[in-house]
Order: C-alpha cells, then structure tokens, then sequence
C-alpha cells in the first residue's frame, strides 16, 4: 500500500496562500528549497488539485531553462518533469508532463491509487488535500511553518469531523526561522 504525504509552507496562522492566492512570503532559503527537492524526489505519484497544477505547470517545464536557476531548482525541474502526476478537476480541459486528467469523485480514487503497490504518493492544493484529509487517507502530514501572520486566505488544514492523532516524527529548523514538523497519522 502507498504511503500519502501533504506537505505544504504555511504561515503560523495557518495559510497555504494569503488572500488573493498570495504565497509571495513563503520563498524558501536555499537550504530549504534543497530539502523540499530531497522530498519530491521520494515520491512516485504526485495529486495535484486545479489550483496547484496551474500554479506548478506554470513554471516548473521550463524552471530548468530560467536565467540564474541554480542546481537544486534544475533539478527540481527536471523531477517534477519527470515524475507521474494526477489532476483532479473538472474545470481543466489538458494537462501534459507525464500528467493525466481525473474529473470523477477524488476520494474512492485516491483510495485506489493507495491500494497499490507502489511507493509514496504526495497529495497538493487545499481543496484535494482537504477531501483526503476528511476520508483519513493522509499518512503523514509536512508542516513547513513561515514565521508570517497573514490574517486569512486558504488553510492548510480542512475542517475534520473527528481529531486525528498524530506521531511527531522529525522537527528541523531552517534559515529565516522557518520550521518543520513531520507527523505521521496514528492508526
């Protein structure tokens, strides 16, 4: 069974994206961008939700052809490239990059690509996540914590109708004050 990571920077009230879709304060150090390069590199299947996949094909087929790109987000490039990665949404009539299309009901085919035997997932975009997260398919959940109050806009996490006990499994802190907290979900 494939492990499902959603891991995303937030700010310390919360927020993947201050209000307007504005993430222009999460730019990670390069210390930080190398160790969420080591992340995606692990991953063997990334779910991306509408949001996330315009913002991420936007930029990363061509990320390593960008005056000034330094090794890691060439490499970074070259991987999201690289990896295979599902779309879920309804609005979006194409997607490319080793990407197919998915507009049926998320939750029992999240829990299809789970059952299989194959290594790890990465689930990305609030909505998406947030519909894995209320079915209990997240295993492991990477906080990266900015140190940044922005007041509102798209929370990480999704309002749950029961608690969900968490491991914590690592804790590291990067320049800038950021921190990461890694947990994993109690079964």
């Amino acid at each position: 069974m494939r492990k499902l990571v959603y891991g995303m920077n937030l700010s310390l009230d919360g927020y993947i994206a201050a209000p307007g879709d504005d993430i222009s304060w999460g730019v990670p150090s390069d210390e930080l961008f190398q160790w969420w390069l080591e992340q995606e590199q692990a991953i063997e299947l990334f779910l991306y939700g509408s949001k996330l996949w315009e913002n991420m094909s936007s930029h990363w087929p061509t990320g390593d052809q960008q005056p000034g790109a330094t090794p890691a987000q060439i490499e970074f490039a070259r991987n999201w490239r690289d990896t295979p990665k599902v779309v879920f949404s309804s609005t979006i009539d194409n997607v490319d990059w080793n990407t197919r299309l998915f507009d049926g009901d998320v939750v029992p085919e999240i829990t299809r690509l789970k059952a299989e035997d194959a290594g790890p997932m990465r689930v990305g975009g609030a909505t998406l996540a947030g519909a894995a997260m209320q079915a209990g398919l997240i295993d492991e959940y990477e906080v990266v914590t900015h140190p940044v109050l922005v007041g509102g806009g798209t929370p990480f996490f999704t309002a749950l109708d029961g608690w969900v006990h968490l491991n914590l499994v690592e804790t590291r802190t990067f320049p800038g004050g950021v921190v990461l907290n890694r947990y994993a979900t109690r079964r």
